[in-house]
This record gives structure tokens, sequence and C-alpha cells, in this order.
């Protein structure tokens, strides 16, 4: 009754949401894989972006902006087999929508001369990317020997529940 009425104060509330039915909850995979979909999608549209730009960037930006987009292709498909901790998405998906794009998208907005191959705007934009690089690498990294770890943690603890190193044929 109360949120009813704060509702009806404030536009919306409790009265406009729906009513949560048990069990109907989606599974964190699919809610994992729904978000690294859109994350994909996302990488596919500045991919095209930059494609169809490319008459309005130096050669370099391009090649840099495709490599990344490559990388992060090759790891959203990774992650889509083996899969990623929350924070691992978190950092693929504000990349690819938020840390690549945004300094693009300004660039872009730049005079025609400040886009040149020398130009000290250039310059800055290659030292972002070169810092996304590492950064998209780095991450690569993570998420590759994290499933490499969690598999090691996983066998010795069938190790250790089965005692699979204690186990011996009769009479040997």
């Amino acid at each position: 009754m109360v949120a009813n009425f704060l509702g009806s104060l404030f536009g919306g509330g409790a009265a406009s949401r729906p009513a949560a039915v048990p069990g109907a909850e989606s599974p964190a995979v699919d809610t994992a894989a729904d978000e690294l979909t859109v994350t994909a999608a996302a990488l596919e549209e500045l991919r095209r972006t930059v494609l169809a730009r490319g008459a309005e960037l130096p050669p370099l930006v391009v090649s840099q902006v495709l490599q990344l987009t490559d990388i992060l292709r090759a790891l959203i498909g990774y992650i889509g087999r083996s899969g990623a901790s929350t924070e691992q998405r978190v950092l693929l998906n504000a990349v690819i929508t938020d840390y690549l794009p945004s300094p693009l998208r300004a660039y872009l907005m730049l005079a025609a001369g400040s886009r040149r191959d020398d130009s000290a705007d250039t310059t800055v934009l290659l030292d972002q990317f070169d810092v996304l690089y590492s950064t998209v690498k780095n991450l690569d990294t993570q998420v590759r020997t994290g499933a490499i770890t969690e598999l090691a943690v996983h066998g010795q603890f069938l190790r250790d529940k089965f005692d699979i190193d204690g186990l011996h044929l009769e009479g040997r």
C-alpha cells in the first residue's frame, strides 16, 4: 500500500513493476549469454563503422582498431564456449561499448586536418589504442589462464575426493 502511494507520487513505482513469479527467473548462464550476444553485436557494429569510415581515418588507426576487434571477437568466442567471470565480462563489454568507440567517435569529430597520420591528435589516439591493446591482451590471458586454473583446481578436488592416487588393483 505504501509502495503504491509512493509510486503514484514519483510515477511508476511498485504498481508498474511486473510481479515476480517463482521459478520464472532465468538462469545466470542465459543472462551471461545474452550479454555476450549484445557485446558481440556492438563489436560488429564498431567494426562496420570503422570499415565504412575508413577513408576518414589514417591507415594506422584503422589497422589498430581492426586488430583490436579481431582479438576481441576471438575472446568473445572463447568466453561463449568456456565462460568468464562477471568482472571479465563487464570489462570486455566496457572496452567494446565505451573505451574503444568513445575516443574513436571524438577523433572522427575533429577537422580533417587534425586526422592526418602525423598530427598530435592521431598520436594521442594511437597511444590510447596501445593502452587498450595491452588491456585486451591482459584480459585475454586472464580469461584463458583462469579456465586452465579452474580446471586444475577441479581436477585436484576430484583427485582428493576419490583418492585417485591411492587406487590400486587387487594383488598389486
